[in-house]
C-alpha cells in the first residue's frame, strides 16, 4: 500500500468525503474481511463485521491519529474488536435463547398440581430465606437461573447451589427431593 494512497484516504476521512469509504474498501476490504473471518469463523458473520467496522471507521474518522498508528493498524484494531464483540454478542444471544427455552420447565400446569403439594408454599417458609428466595424466583416467578441471578444480584453458580440445597431441604420435608421433581417439572 502506497503511503500516498494512505495519506489521500486519511485526508478524505478527515474531510468526511464519501470517497474515503470506497477507497478503504478497495484497498483494505479483503484483508479486513480476512481479519474478521479469522475471529468469527463464519462467512456471513464476517461480512456483517466488515460492514459494522466500516460504519465505525466512518464515525470514528476524526479520532485517527497518524502519529500513533499506521492507517492499517487502526483499521485492523477496529475490525478485530468489532469481530470479537460480534462473536460475544452471538454467543450471549444463543445462551439466552437456550435459557428461554429451558424456562418452560418451571411452568406448572393445573394438571401438575395435586392436593398433597398445595402446601409447598407453607413448607418453603421453613427454609432459610436465601434458599426460599431462589426457589420462589425459579418456580413461582418463572425465571431462568440466569434471570434470577441478574434480578437477585447473586452469582449464577450460587443460584445453582442454592437451588440444589433448597430442593434437598424440601425433600427432607416431603420425604425425598426426587418426589418433588415431577411436581416442579424439573429434571436435574
Amino acid at each position: 500500500m502506497s503511503t500516498l494512497i494512505e495519506r489521500h484516504i486519511v485526508s478524505l476521512l478527515a474531510e468526511r468525503d464519501d470517497k474515503a469509504i470506497s477507497l478503504l474498501y478497495e484497498n483494505y476490504g479483503e484483508t479486513l474481511y480476512g481479519v474478521a473471518y479469522k475471529v468469527v469463523r463464519d462467512e456471513e458473520l464476517a461480512q456483517d463485521v466488515l460492514q459494522e467496522s466500516f460504519i465505525k471507521i466512518w464515525k470514528k474518522a476524526d479520532s485517527y491519529d497518524a502519529s500513533k498508528a499506521k492507517l492499517f493498524t487502526w483499521l485492523f484494531r477496529i475490525t478485530r474488536n468489532t469481530a470479537i464483540d460480534k462473536l460475544r454478542s452471538v454467543n450471549n444471544k444463543a445462551d439466552k435463547e437456550v435459557q428461554i427455552d429451558v424456562s418452560d420447565v418451571y411452568n406448572l400446569g393445573v394438571s401438575g398440581i395435586s392436593p398433597e403439594h398445595l402446601d409447598i408454599q407453607d413448607n418453603l417458609k421453613k427454609l432459610e430465606p436465601k434458599y426460599r428466595i431462589v426457589l420462589e424466583a425459579l418456580f413461582f416467578e418463572g425465571m431462568t437461573q440466569q434471570e434470577a441471578s441478574e434480578e437477585l444480584d447473586i452469582p449464577l453458580g450460587t443460584i445453582k447451589s442454592r437451588l440444589k440445597i433448597g430442593l434437598r431441604e424440601l425433600g427432607k420435608i416431603y420425604g425425598t427431593a426426587l418426589a418433588l421433581l415431577p411436581l416442579l417439572n424439573f429434571t436435574p
